[in-house]
């Protein structure tokens, strides 16, 4: 059976999270104005080589959850946290609410970057306070194998 150079490319993990990364970007450029807004998409490794520049900055990222747990915060409301990994480096993300994704999903996250925050007596680094956490499998299934 004969396999086009394109097919051999995106069988590697790195080629499959550039094809999502794609497709994403495509349909965030189509969907309408929802639960995730027009902001572009940037690359998990563009936030941390650039922190400053998205310091406070709404900002829509993707990739594969990680480390992911749920927690109750101190008014006893759902909240939940994981780490945002692409090929090339990770981010953590924070959020508030149930996100209905699991360990090992693609997905796509909206919220605000904080460079650093202070929690407690610790700083906390490259953190998303996220508004919005969408499944891509959830938003158009055919989209991941």
């Amino acid at each position: 059976m004969h396999t086009s150079h394109r097919t051999k490319t995106f069988r590697s993990r790195g080629g499959m999270l550039r094809l999502l990364t794609w497709t994403i970007a495509c349909i965030l450029m189509t969907m309408p104005v929802g639960p995730l807004s027009a902001a572009a998409l940037v690359e998990v490794t563009e936030l941390l080589a650039h922190p400053d520049h998205y310091d406070h900055q709404v900002v829509t990222v993707s990739g594969r959850v990680t480390s992911f747990q749920l927690a109750t915060n101190r008014d006893g409301q759902p909240a939940f946290g994981f780490l945002l990994q692409d090929t090339a480096g990770t981010v953590k993300v924070v959020g508030l609410g149930k996100a209905d994704v699991r360990e090992g999903d693609y997905v796509v996250v909206e919220g605000v970057f904080s460079r650093l925050r202070q929690a407690g007596r610790a700083i906390v680094y490259n953190e998303i306070k996220a508004t919005s956490v969408q499944s891509m499998t959830k938003m158009n299934p055919d989209l991941v194998g």
